[in-house]
């Protein structure tokens, strides 16, 4: 077996064993078990259990950004680009084992690397939620305003109608979703009279 599948094989190994275990509870004698190969032979690839779980959390990312590239369309107005790119960044979030892990460990243990981790995933849908914000203004579909701020701002408020407020009550269905950014986001709560 070639180095690059051997690597390879470590990393398939790795990630299995992170999105199993989680950051803290995955060891490098777990790796090279699931992976079938000796110990010393991640080491020749990876110097640490950090070096090898931040190229699986990279891979992971661009993964991330893979996705929203392909959800935004230019035929689409600001508000449904955001509600697509929104609906499958947090899907594959979600979704994704690795990410579901670690919001468990972060939760239960405050692992910091954890922590790190999910900090790094927020941070870079912000930032693609800038770059839109940002294409946005300069066509004048949105009005002069921070982009950081308000990347920021739409994210959170995304995640607490898709699924924090799912704890005080019945789920919002992806309609009443959209109404809601909207009334928040474009229109605002102040009456008009």
């Amino acid at each position: 077996m070639s180095a690059v599948d051997r690597r390879k094989q470590v990393l398939e190994a790795a990630a299995k064993s992170f999105a199993l275990f989680g950051y803290k509870a995955t060891t490098m004698d777990q790796v090279a078990k699931i992976a079938n190969v000796g110990k010393g032979t991640i080491y020749t690839f990876f110097t640490n259990k950090e070096e090898l779980f931040d190229e699986i959390l990279h891979g992971a990312i661009l993964e991330l950004k893979r996705i929203a590239e392909r959800t935004i369309r230019e035929d689409r107005d600001f508000f449904d680009n955001l509600y697509c790119v929104l609906d499958a960044l947090l899907e594959f979030r979600d979704e994704h084992a690795l990410f579901i892990k670690l919001s468990q460990e972060q939760r239960e243990f405050g692992t910091p690397k954890a922590n790190d981790s999910l900090t790094k995933v927020e941070n870079v849908i912000v930032g693609y939620l800038q770059g839109i914000v940002e294409n946005s203004i300069r066509n004048g579909e949105i009005k002069p305003c921070d982009p950081q701020v308000v990347s920021f701002v739409m994210l959170r408020l995304y995640a607490a109608l898709t699924a924090d407020f799912n704890n005080l009550r019945e789920p919002l269905q992806k309609e009443q979703i959209k109404e809601y950014m909207l009334l928040f986001l474009a229109e605002g709560l102040r009456s008009p009279g």
